[in-house]
């Protein structure tokens, strides 16, 4: 008979592991799917191939108007993209940045922070083991002591030394509705690392084409003030032999002190951009000098027919998708809340009324068994509170999943809007140089007649002052063109890649510059572009 009752109490013990195991395997975490995003395949704004191809023979393609799935392309390797330029400066300049910017340390930093969270989570997994030791004085009731009432309590103290055990049950996915979203959130924190890694180069890589244009300005400067210096002494020589009045050498001083005081004005944002270019190399100003150097036109080129899968790269987009992973799985435990907890606790040590008995081999007590030291609690009323946390947390994943779908678009509208400014650069810059000479050849002339004494001063004004602004706005476009290829790869999540040797994208020549490579990653990311 105790055989059979010591058979059925394993029994029992073994039915109620099974049924933990069960419970624990239902989770009520809704599946995670990624939202649907139609995107074009191609670029609209993109170069065409060489062969001369239309976009829209492109469009017409066989695989054009299909779509494909969503992959997670976040962690390709896209190497120091800024290479492409050939200039040794810049490529120091990154070094330093990447090594000392502060921006770029917290990001770091909140990285390990996102991965101590999950930590701490996965840590809900295991039981805790605690151990404990002192005393407490309690009264213990008669009916307690198997007494009868006449009896009364009695009052004594107790001392103990234990270890103890806590385990909660993963009942319903609580606990692993709590992991996923604690590893999405940690997932996040990296591709938003990488989305500061990433704006961090481009800043660098636009302020010193920045300063360097500012370069351009100064030198021009100086070789306008060197002319108007000149073009004074001119004037002045004819007024000594009569020959112009005095209101022509006012004139020539006026653009003079002109000139002068907007090369000034062009050191002074020169002074501003090299301090921002420190900050952003972690120094301070005071510490921070760069030589001047005019601007060298930028000689990289966007190849033809770039895919838009190019976009599944970019950090800002992954971490878009990262959050309504997160928002998922904390509407699973905004669910888990209804149904009921389960709380197993357990403990060993010895205890005794006297602190010299204390660790004797009789006063060992134990609390065990399969429900012994349980807390089985069911949520029955709370005024309306876990009711309100679960509408809250599906419509937090509502607004990530819109947030997303935004992302994806501003992404599409930030590379299309770059390469329309490359495209039609290219055709206004070549306009402006037109524009250059013809102002040079200009004021070549009224300077001549000038002193053939054909033309009034006035003319010879008005043609250096046009040179110098064409000039300056040819500067100006050169500095933007390599402001924009710089802002179309960081559009781009970090270059295009070898786009030529890729069967998805439309055309095929090859590009006309050195491709800038894929940049490494360590956490997931999103495709967002569908074929």
């Amino acid at each position: 008979m105790k055989r059979f009752e010591s058979l059925s109490g394993w029994g029992r013990a073994a039915a109620s592991g099974l049924l933990l195991a069960l419970l624990a395997a239902c989770s009520v975490e809704p599946t995670y799917k990624r939202p649907e995003v139609d995107t074009p395949t191609a670029f609209k704004e993109a170069p065409v191939a060489a062969s001369g191809a239309s976009a829209t023979s492109a469009a017409s393609a066989p695989d054009a108007g299909t779509w494909k799935t969503a992959q997670p392309a976040d962690d390709a390797h896209r190497g120091e993209w800024w290479k492409i330029f050939g200039d040794a400066q810049l490529d120091a300049l990154e070094e330093q940045a990447a090594a000392a910017n502060q921006d770029l340390k917290a990001a770091a930093a909140r990285v390990q922070q996102a991965r101590a969270v999950t930590r701490a989570a996965k840590s809900d997994w295991f039981p805790k083991i605690d151990a404990g030791f002192g005393p407490t004085r309690e009264r213990a009731s008669a009916a307690s002591q198997f007494q009868p009432d006449s009896v009364g309590g009695t009052t004594g103290t107790i001392w103990r030394a234990q270890v103890g055990a806590s385990y909660e049950a993963d009942l319903f996915g609580r606990v692993g509705s709590n992991v996923n979203a604690s590893r999405a959130d940690e997932q996040q924190s990296e591709a938003l690392f990488r989305s500061v890694q990433l704006s961090l180069q481009a800043d660098v890589a636009q302020n010193y084409f920045q300063l360097r244009e500012l370069d351009t300005d100064q030198d021009l400067y100086r070789r306008t003030v060197a002319l108007r210096e000149d073009t004074l002494k001119l004037v002045e020589r004819r007024f000594k032999e009569g020959d112009i009045s005095e209101l022509d050498v006012s004139r020539a001083r006026n653009e003079l002190a002109s000139a002068r005081a907007d090369a000034v004005g062009v050191a002074r944002q020169r002074a501003a951009s090299e301090h921002s270019l420190a900050i952003l190399l972690g120094k301070p100003p005071a510490d921070f000098s760069f030589a001047e150097a005019p601007l060298v036109p930028v000689a990289a080129r966007v190849p033809p027919g770039l895919p838009s899968a190019l976009l599944e790269r970019r950090p800002d987009v992954s971490a878009a998708e990262r959050a309504m992973a997160a928002a998922n799985a904390r509407v699973g435990l905004a669910k888990s809340a209804f149904f009921p907890k389960l709380d197993i606790t357990g403990a060993f040590g010895y205890e005794s009324a006297t602190l010299g008995n204390l660790f004797m081999w009789s006063s060992r007590a134990f609390i065990l068994g399969p429900f012994a030291g349980t807390a089985l609690t069911l949520p029955l009323f709370d005024g309306g509170r876990r009711k309100a946390n679960l509408a809250q947390a599906r419509a937090k994943y509502d607004e990530d999943v819109a947030q997303y779908r935004q992302q994806v678009l501003v992404a599409f509208r930030e590379v299309e809007d770059n390469l329309a400014d490359l495209r039609l650069l290219d055709d206004q810059m070549r306009e402006q140089n037109d524009a250059v000479q013809a102002s040079q050849r200009a004021a070549r002339l009224s300077r001549t007649q000038y002193t053939e004494g054909a033309v009034s001063y006035l003319d010879v004004i008005d043609g250096e002052r046009q040179v110098l602004n064409t000039q300056l706005q040819a500067s100006h476009l050169q500095g933007t063109q390599a402001v924009a290829t710089v802002n179309l790869i960081r559009a781009l999540g970090g270059g295009w890649g070898d786009v030529a040797a890729s069967d998805t994208a439309v055309g095929s020549a090859a590009p006309a510059a050195p491709a800038a490579t894929p940049a490494s990653s360590a956490a997931p990311g999103e495709q967002v572009a569908k074929r």
